[in-house]
């Protein structure tokens, strides 16, 4: 009884009538082939089955095949929160067909991300995806400085040369909160902000400024939570004093939250307190009532930041700085 051997790379230069090399450069997809001898290797390929060795492929060119996607908050916010949660699924989605692998990793803190740092420059991923960034992280300064392909999502607190990010409008998203609140009339409009360190947060506290100052309305006040359900709740509590007749909070969790102390005070939605969010979750359209807010493009930035960082690991330069528009979602909340 004979097995019948798997062909090998010598077996399909013989058969193409090329030489190794040039076998080697098509899987590897290196420009110095010509179309012609591309397409013939290609076919040869495929009539005799070859499957190439990917060990050996990432040995001669110091490829893995992975990616890191990096968010910096504790276990149980990654877990908590849908919108992180859809980052992590339209990140692994955006990598089907690429034959590259997502690896998730969470650093809570500038040790952890010193030693995310150190493991990424010791070539175990061939570039990092940044998510939830906040204004102290090292990790993107470090990285830029060991030319390790990174692209971060959303604004970096200060200019990193060498650094490309894709965000969206978070400002522009915002203001198109706080005027839905001023067209409805409200005149106490307050609002309940994201921790100060995240960029994204803080251009949502600029729009709504923003906003109110383009209407001829004093600033409202505000109180500040750090994304989660129950920080939108004590927010709210504090907010209860000034009395609003509006709220706008930073993302869908927060405001969920303020439903909560809201229902429990007493007080009305819309009636008595309109309440606007942002990010559009999927709960949010489950709510009683159902939750105005901000629709964030979550699928494509995160398939923008793909993109951009395969465009990196395949020798391309970091590209300009990509900003995605934000649309408003009317429901009964406001």
């Amino acid at each position: 009884m004979t097995t019948e051997r798997q062909p090998t790379l010598d077996t399909v230069a013989a058969a193409a009538g090329v030489s190794r090399a040039t076998v080697s450069r098509v899987i590897n997809g290196s420009p110095r082939v010509s179309p012609e001898a591309r397409d013939l290797v290609e076919d040869t390929i495929a009539r005799l089955g070859y499957v190439p060795n990917r060990a050996a492929r990432s040995l001669a060119s110091r490829r893995t095949d992975s990616v890191a996607l990096v968010l910096r908050e504790a276990d149980a916010t990654v877990l908590a929160d849908p919108y992180l949660s859809a980052v992590i699924i339209a990140t692994s989605q955006a990598l089907v067909g690429t034959g590259v692998q997502l690896v998730l990793v969470n650093a809570q803190n500038d040790a952890e991300h010193q030693r995310v740092g150190e493991y990424v420059r010791s070539g175990h991923v061939d570039g990092v995806l940044l998510a939830s960034m906040h204004a102290d992280d090292p990790l993107p300064q470090l990285l830029v400085q060991a030319r390790v392909p990174v692209v971060v999502g959303g604004r970096p607190e200060r200019p990193i040369p060498g650094l490309v990010y894709v965000d969206t409008d978070n400002v522009g998203g915002a203001q198109l909160a706080t005027e839905r609140l001023v067209a409805a009339g409200r005149s106490r409009i307050a609002h309940i902000a994201g921790p100060p360190d995240m960029t994204a947060a803080a251009d949502r506290l600029t729009g709504y400024h923003r906003a109110l100052a383009r209407a001829g309305r004093d600033a409202g006040p505000v109180a500040f939570g750090d994304f989660t359900r129950a920080s939108g709740e004590a927010a709210m509590a504090t907010l209860l004093d000034h009395n609003p007749d509006a709220v706008f909070a930073a993302n869908d969790m927060m405001a969920i939250g303020a439903l909560r102390t809201l229902r429990a005070a007493g007080r009305r939605v819309p009636e008595d307190v309109a309440l606007v969010g942002y990010d559009d979750i999927e709960l949010a359209q489950h709510t009683e009532p159902a939750l105005t807010t901000i629709r964030q493009p979550v699928v494509d930035q995160a398939r923008t930041m793909t993109e951009l960082l395969l465009l990196q690991i395949g020798g391309q330069p970091p590209g300009d700085p990509v900003v995605l528009p934000t649309e408003l979602v009317p429901r009964e909340s406001a």
